[in-house]
């Protein structure tokens, strides 16, 4: 079907657009088969809102019908009659919420049946991303960052006991997998396929992290499907001995809680038996996924719209919300995960049910926490490619919906915007740590829900093969790469350290992310300013110790750390 069939009214005059805190605007409204376009060309300014149809979320129409006489122009022909209006109200998945007053009840109904049938398009070939075509990019340009088999050739520590396997190279043993894993090299292929039939999804166990310091691993896979009879696989026990020596000991740490684990055997799950699973040790750490994680976020994004001010109501809704909890659970398992690599030097295996939510976000942000490489700039973006896009986090259906749509929970869970929520709080707690600030957070957060961009297309590394996305869309990571781009993104402050981190999951040390969930309101101007004046002095900093600089020694950022210090404080406290 071609967009021109949804668009029922294309253009309308004299419609005011109202956003939070800003005056109102009076222009034109266009609507596009991707866009909606308002342009205010008042003689004394000229300002445009360009929104991308896939960011919205809802849309809330109201019409009225009221007496009035029809209007005429200056040459006496009559116009739209003003007996007539209504107001769109449109909410978006970036969480901002913007007001049209469109006069005649007619345009106001067609405008919003437009929208909502724009910004429902499933079809993966009719989305934005197919049809962006920046001048500065090019459809040859590289394609994501890295690639398994990349990995494991810049890996050398691999290289003795793990091979590249390309059992899946057709995603026929794994849909959801790339088609390269990293497995231990005295299991072949066969062994691996077997292992794959008994586990969730085929997603049988693949390495994401050597550490550094001891050659330690994480591994990530789904759950075992024993079920009600404890069925066991050969090849799978073979698969993680071969991770372990015999004297060695190895962790699993399960994301569910024990009562989940063993209940997800009448459903034919399960769990790893002590008893076939000799070097390996279960662990249970309970997180929320799918709906219960998707309503958290729904609450939460109710209190922070809340008009009336009450504290003590904003505080109650912010607890019930429970989104701090999920936060809390997410940094803890992954602190636990780290420490078990780092200080008790064991390999570790973690999976939940499907292995595509909770399991990613704890091995994302053990990485972060143990890898120094994971807190570059670069090295963030290839850990969200590796552990999320190739990994096989199925964006598509989590990311279908935010926190304001009225529509029915299918299988949306905001898994993703948890990870980089997690990640503010770590940059929040290490200022100098990460080489990226949040502004790089934000921006992923709001591309993964509607992007110009490929990188969140589909669920799988299979579906983006099957429909071309690569070869047919720009990639995110090589944009924000880009000089131009790179420098909204970095953090001034950064000094890398070889040093493990250890986010506190203390009370006191986890906050609401103000940045995002209270993005769109007065806060978010002040936060801003702070920036601001956060990489005024940065610069100036800068300037004087180059031009005091009278030996090789490269200057840190420990003296401008403490001028800045407090600033980072308000910008929570505000």
């Amino acid at each position: 079907m071609e967009f021109s069939e949804h668009i029922k009214t294309a253009n309308v005059e004299d419609v005011v657009l109202k956003l939070p805190f800003q005056p109102p605007m009076r222009g034109t409204l266009c609507v596009t088969g991707h866009h909606l376009l308002f342009s205010d060309r008042a003689e004394e300014r000229e300002r445009q809102l360009l929104l991308l149809l896939r960011n919205i979320d809802a849309v809330e129409k109201s019409v009225e019908n009221l007496l009035g006489y029809p209007q005429h122009s200056k040459a006496g022909q009559s116009q739209r009659t003003t007996g007539s209006s209504g107001t769109i109200i449109i909410k978006c998945k970036d969480l901002r919420i913007l007001q049209l007053d469109i006069p005649g009840m007619e345009e106001c109904l067609n405008i919003a049946s437009s929208i909502e049938a724009l910004s429902s398009l499933e079809s993966i070939t009719e989305m934005y991303p197919f049809f962006h075509r920046p001048r500065e990019l090019s459809l040859n340009d590289p394609w994501g960052l890295s690639s398994p088999e990349q990995d494991y050739i810049q890996t050398e520590r691999l290289w003795d006991r793990w091979r590249l396997s390309k059992v899946n190279s057709d995603f026929s043993v794994c849909p959801s997998y790339p088609g390269a894993v990293i497995v231990p090299r005295t299991v072949d292929d066969d062994a691996l396929m077997k292992a794959a039939r008994f586990r969730q999804g085929g997603r049988f166990p693949v390495l994401c992290y050597c550490h550094h310091r001891n050659s330690m691993v994480i591994m990530r896979c789904s759950q075992p499907m024993t079920g009600a009879n404890r069925k066991r696989c050969r090849e799978d026990e073979l698969l993680l001995q071969a991770v372990t020596d015999e004297s060695e000991l190895g962790y699993v740490i399960d994301t569910r809680s024990a009562q989940q684990a063993q209940q997800a055997r009448m459903t034919g799950g399960g769990f790893e038996s002590k008893s076939f699973y000799r070097p390996w040790r279960r662990i249970h750490r309970h997180m929320e996924r799918g709906k219960v994680l998707q309503e958290s976020l729904i609450k939460l994004v109710e209190a922070c719209g809340d008009p009336s001010h009450n504290m003590d109501r904003w505080l109650s809704k912010l607890e019930n919300s429970k989104w701090l909890s999920h936060v809390h659970s997410a940094l803890s398992t992954a602190g636990l995960v780290a420490e078990c690599v780092e200080r008790d030097g064991h390999s570790v295996l973690v999976h939940g049910s499907e292995g595509m939510d909770t399991t990613l976000l704890v091995t994302s942000l053990a990485q972060v926490i143990l890898d120094p490489a994971s807190r570059t700039f670069r090295g963030f973006l290839q850990l969200l490619e590796r552990e999320w896009v190739q990994a096989g986090h199925p964006f598509q259906q989590r990311c279908a919906r935010s926190a304001h749509s009225h529509a029915r929970l299918r299988q949306e869970c905001p898994s993703f915007v948890l990870l980089l929520d997690c990640m503010w709080q770590i940059w929040r707690q290490f200022p100098l740590a990460l080489e990226f600030s949040e502004a790089l957070l934000l921006k992923l957060a709001q591309e993964a829900y509607a992007s110009d961009y490929g990188t969140f297309l589909c669920n799988n590394e299979q579906e983006r093969c099957t429909l071309g996305v690569k070869e047919n869309t720009h990639c995110l990571f090589q944009f924000l790469l880009r000089c131009s781009e790179r420098e909204k993104y970095i953090n001034p402050l950064y000094e890398p350290t070889e040093l493990a981190i250890w986010p506190s999951v203390q009370p006191q040390s986890l906050q609401l992310w103000t940045g995002l969930f209270l993005r769109w309101t007065e806060h978010a101007e002040t936060m801003a300013e702070a920036r601001e004046e956060i990489w005024t002095i940065v610069k100036e900093h800068r300037e004087r110790t180059g031009a005091e600089e009278t030996t090789p020694t490269p200057p840190t950022h420990r003296d401008t750390f403490t001028a800045v210090e407090n600033l980072m404080d308000e910008l929570t406290i505000l």
